[in-house]
């Protein structure tokens, strides 16, 4: 380890002290930000000279569900409503997230105004503009955050939708970072950019690999300042580990190239410190990878016949996991369901479709031993396509139309697609949403007991799923090391699995008479869920949790999201953000926030 970088770790040293509340290094100034009609929100003038400024790029927001006003047409708010279960019409709307809401947390509310950026001078300006009159700020990329943290009623809009600029390297090298580090393949996205689009230009386009998202739709930058798992995350790791740069501006308006060498410290927060906490990400520069020969899938479901012999499948099922699957070739989800069936919604990495399928067959002669306890109600399906091909919309059209929906605008283009998995995601309400990191120690046969049992109580409840791509434990040793430089919960370098037990419905708005959520079955919901993850718990009593999946109401979020990282990221935003103008639910510093963050307490 090179000076520089022992000074960066040095930084760390004091996570040992307290980490919460009156311990933290925050001023205790009073700030409260202003509304409108409160004194000290600029006057139209002002707004004006902003417009100009931006070259005409401040929006005055108007809400599309406005249509669903008292003596508005019904079918022209059905129409907004069918639409908002297509993520690309959300994309492309400045007054909408792609969560509707959360029982008893948020709904979505537009902010007043939007910056639509084009560049870091106009997130400058806006950032500039904001500081001076005390205004509440929000950032939206992707806008896929669960907790709401790209939404606030009465606040100013920075809205990053029209960064897409995608730029390739073969040989890149960080800012003042020549001779301490060698080129590398890389790829540099502008902060509008979503997983999709990254993808198809990466992968399709270029044949290479960029480690992302697994749904498609959501932006490049939060995901990476949440940490980051995609779907082959057991194989090439964290997102956050491959980032090389970042352009940023932060709360002074500066507008700063950060990596290793460069403000390191602001580089090491965004690598899963939170989005909307430190600054705003403009641009950032990830490390591309080779392509392995294949990518591909298993789907199929096994139900059991009776409680006993469902504990007995979940109990292989976790063997067999250990034994075949856990390592870098296997990603994404099994699930756990109330009716006794297990179902497999698995990808694969760098397997032929014969080697797959070899990869499962002493699992599925297990299961035709005994055909009285067990039966496929959907038979295990194992498929595998060129790599390549993977995100391809025009391959992914004719070789598995079921698998993707097509933007249904008119004149969208044909590569705006998603996976039809994720439909139930877009403009969801949500009930509730729980996650827990699983340590590796469990699939152990002293303890695997203990998960079987956790596993059949919560499921009884409500479905559970086990997102192995999302727990480093059987990755690469080198994604391992890589991921310790990373902010993210040092829990996630030994968890084999991300639990997530969740639930949502349709599309839906409190303040929309015939379109707001159904309470009663909403809260029946969350009941069940907390009570299935309260079931889990008791194999990982205190696991620690995902910060882009997790519950709203954690209570410990601190410990849970970032563990022993929180007091350097403490220290790093009061350094870049003393006053808080960057404050986000359960983001780093917004203990000393009230709940809708215009208060500093």
């Amino acid at each position: 380890m090179n000076r520089r970088h022992f000074l960066q770790h040095a930084v760390a040293i004091p996570a040992a002290a307290g980490i919460f509340s009156s311990e933290l290094p925050f001023s205790n100034t009073p700030i409260k930000r202003v509304r409108p009609g409160e004194p000290g929100w600029p006057v139209e003038n002002e707004w004006h000279k902003l417009k100009e400024k931006l070259g005409g790029r401040l929006i005055k927001i108007e809400s599309p569900l406005d249509t669903c006003k008292n003596g508005g047409s019904k079918e022209a708010c059905d129409a907004t409503f069918k639409a908002l279960k297509n993520p690309y019409y959300n994309r492309d709307q400045p007054a909408l997230t792609q969560t509707s809401g959360w029982l008893d947390a948020w709904n979505a509310e537009p902010s007043v105004y939007a910056v639509s950026a084009n560049n870091s001078q106009d997130v400058a300006d806006a950032v500039k503009f904001a500081k001076q009159h005390n205004l509440r700020v929000v950032v939206k990329g992707g806008g896929h955050s669960y907790q709401g943290t790209s939404n606030a009623p009465d606040s100013l809009l920075i809205w990053m939708r029209s960064m897409e600029e995608i730029e390739l390297h073969d040989a890149f090298v960080a800012k003042n970072c020549e001779g301490e580090f060698k080129p590398q393949p890389a790829v540099t996205l502008g902060a509008g950019c979503i997983w999709m689009q990254v993808y198809n230009a990466v992968t399709t386009k270029a044949g290479k690999y960029v480690q992302g998202g697994g749904c498609g739709t959501v932006g490049v930058a939060g995901l990476i300042q949440s940490g980051g798992f995609g779907s082959f995350s057991k194989n090439y790791g964290m997102a956050a580990a491959a980032l090389l740069e970042a352009e940023v501006v932060t709360a002074n308006g500066d507008m700063l190239i950060v990596n290793e060498c460069s403000h390191p410290d602001l580089f090491w927060a965004l690598k899963g410190g939170g989005g909307g906490s430190f600054g705003v990400i403009t641009k950032l520069t990830l490390r591309t990878r080779e392509l392995p020969a294949f990518f591909g899938a298993t789907f199929g479901s096994l139900k059991a016949t009776t409680d006993e012999a469902y504990k007995a499948l979940i109990n292989q099922v976790l063997i067999y996991y250990q034994e075949k699957l856990f390592n870098p070739h296997w990603g994404e989800q099994i699930r756990f369901h109330t009716d006794r069936s297990v179902e497999f919604q698995m990808v694969l990495h760098g397997l032929s479709p014969e080697e797959a399928k070899q990869a499962w067959q002493p699992f599925q002669e297990w299961a035709l031993q005994s055909p009285d306890l067990y039966q496929w109600t959907q038979p295990l399906n194992v498929v595998s396509v060129p790599a390549r091909n993977l995100w391809d919309p025009v391959f992914l059209s004719s070789f598995a139309p079921q698998l993707i929906h097509h933007d249904d605008r008119k004149d969208a283009p044909a590569s705006n697609i998603y996976w039809a998995s994720n439909r139930g995601e877009a403009g969801q309400f949500l009930h509730a949403y729980r996650s827990a990191w699983l340590p590796s120690t469990l699939l152990e046969e002293n303890q695997r007991m203990n998960l079987v049992n956790a596993l059949f109580d919560a499921s009884k409840t409500w479905t559970t799923s086990l997102h192995l791509n999302k727990g480093l434990a059987g990755a690469p040793a080198s994604e391992i090391e890589a991921a310790k430089n990373t902010a993210t919960n040092p829990a996630v370098l030994s968890a084999f699995a991300l639990a997530i037990i969740a639930g949502e419905g349709d599309p839906a708005f409190l303040r929309y008479p015939g379109y707001q959520p159904d309470l009663e079955t909403a809260r029946n919901h969350a009941l069940r869920i907390n009570q299935s993850m309260d079931a889990l718990l008791k194999a990982a009593p205190g696991a620690g949790s995902y910060v882009s999946e997790s519950d709203y109401f954690e209570r410990n979020w601190q410990q849970s999201f970032w563990g022993s990282n929180y007091p350097r990221l403490a220290s790093i935003k009061k350094k870049y953000d003393p006053d808080g103008l960057f404050i986000v639910h359960h983001g780093v510093g917004s203990e000393q926030w009230s709940e809708d963050g215009f208060v500093r307490k």
